[in-house]
């Protein structure tokens, strides 16, 4: 068994796809579903994050883990696009990777509340 995707309820799907598929260095697959509900973003070959306009937005918390080159990709887009993160939920802002688990790890939220963590 394997997860193929997640929906992530968001203010704005097509706003929130492209947000998350920029610092990704991805792209947003066009809408899908009955009536377009969703903008796919796929994560690697297994996974996709399925962005769905809904009211209200609900916490979400979404943890990726992944190799050095990645996690410096990911560091760097954050930083060319002034998105804050840190090492900790509590702490997205301060500039930190010192993640408690992992060698190396960030958060950061995203203007819908999305926190996103990622680490080596």
């Amino acid at each position: 068994m394997r997860l193929d995707h997640v929906v992530v309820l968001v203010r704005d799907k097509r706003k929130a796809a492209q947000r998350f598929a920029q610092i990704l260095n991805v792209t947003p697959g066009p809408p899908e579903g009955r009536d377009d509900d969703f903008v796919p973003v796929r994560v690697n070959e297994g996974l996709g994050l399925f962005f769905m306009t809904a009211e209200p937005v609900v916490n979400q918390h979404l943890a990726f883990v992944t190799d050095d080159a990645t996690f410096d990709g990911i560091r760097s887009r954050l930083q060319a696009f002034s998105y804050p993160y840190g090492d900790s939920p509590d702490q997205t802002d301060n500039g930190q990777i010192n993640h408690p688990f992992a060698q190396r790890g960030l958060f950061w939220t995203d203007p819908d509340g999305i926190l996103f963590e990622v680490t080596t």
